[in-house]
């Protein structure tokens, strides 16, 4: 391997939590503490409602006070880096400050469907999907509750958290929330949905989505660089980009890739994802141009428009383990 050719990876052994560090230093309290008072004038994510969740008022989230919890388990549907033999430890918050209109999990992003649960509970179910053997604590759409999480963290700490965190986001965050999440999490899993301004109006229900997905992703590889594994393949540090191949938008994925390699890294490493079906309100006739499946050529164009930009990390155990080998 050249020195010119980053290094992907990390031994197990001299691997830590980035939270460990800020624990230790009591500026991990300190955030927690910081990231309440946020909630009371709240512009926790760019929808800026401003509304006193620590009084219960709700808006577009309608999430108040304490996070909603819809299920946590180990989950071995993720990508192979972070599921491996014991599952990622996957806690799913209900509701989303995204409102796509072809969500697949709309009973619990748009309906609510889970339980409030307080810092104490959360910080239980953190220790116990650990307990259970999870590589890492997976939060599932965390951008309107980055203040809950921070403030369940240092109690999970207290009894025995120590693996990583997975922060995996529609990419709607805002910059509070990074700052405040900067050396806190070890993986970044953002989706990048959409280019265009005009198509994440329409499917998103947020026209400055795009500005913001490209705001944040940006600070997230500062703050982490790109994913290194460990010597079993197990993702450790990093981003890592998801992107849901959608009917017809080849050419924006086409936008998204070549900022990805130009503007963030060349070393991103992406999992381009075919599972796209309709679903959510796709069924009304409102939206008949993406109420299909895609098909085998728009997942193919979509790897080769990435290619050509120059990305060639993709999801792909065996990948790593080469990677890893020729070190």
């Amino acid at each position: 391997m050249s020195k010119d050719t980053p290094a992907f990876t990390i031994r197990s052994e001299d691997f830590e939590p980035a939270y460990m560090e800020l624990f230790r230093t009591g500026e991990l309290y300190r955030r927690s503490r910081e990231a309440i008072r946020l909630l009371q004038n709240c512009k926790v994510c760019p929808r800026d409602c401003e509304v006193n969740r620590l009084e219960n008022e709700m808006a577009l989230c309608k999430t108040g006070r304490h996070a909603i919890v819809s299920c946590a388990f180990p989950h071995f549907g993720e990508e192979d880096c972070l599921r491996d033999t014991n599952g990622s430890g996957t806690i799913f918050f209900s509701m989303c400050n995204l409102k796509c209109v072809f969500c697949q999990n709309h009973d619990i992003s748009q309906e609510g469907e889970g339980v409030e649960v307080t810092p104490e509970q959360l910080a239980l179910t953190m220790v116990d999907l650990q307990k259970q053997g999870c590589h890492n604590i997976n939060f599932v759409t965390p951008e309107h509750i980055v203040p809950q999480i921070l403030e369940a963290l240092p109690l999970a700490v207290q009894l025995g958290l120590r693996i990583p965190l997975v922060y995996n986001t529609g990419a709607y965050d805002s910059m509070d929330s990074m700052r405040l999440m900067d050396g806190v999490v070890d993986i970044y899993m953002p989706d990048f949905k959409y280019w265009s301004a005009d198509l994440a109006k329409k499917y998103l229900i947020a026209k400055d989505y795009p500005d913001a997905a490209r705001q944040v992703i940006g600070e997230m590889h500062r703050q982490v660089g790109d994913l290194v594994f460990d010597e079993n393949g197990l993702a450790r540090r990093g981003v890592l980009v998801r992107h849901l191949v959608m009917p017809d938008a080849v050419k924006d994925a086409h936008h998204i890739m070549r900022h990805l390699a130009q503007e963030v890294s060349p070393h991103t490493y992406i999992n381009v994802m075919s599972q796209y079906r309709p679903a959510g309100k796709v069924g009304t006739e409102k939206y008949p141009e993406i109420n299909r499946k895609i098909t085998h050529e728009e997942v193919e164009a979509t790897i080769t428009v990435a290619q050509k930009e120059g990305l060639y990390r993709f999801d792909n155990r065996e990948s790593m383990y080469k990677i890893f080998r020729e070190q």
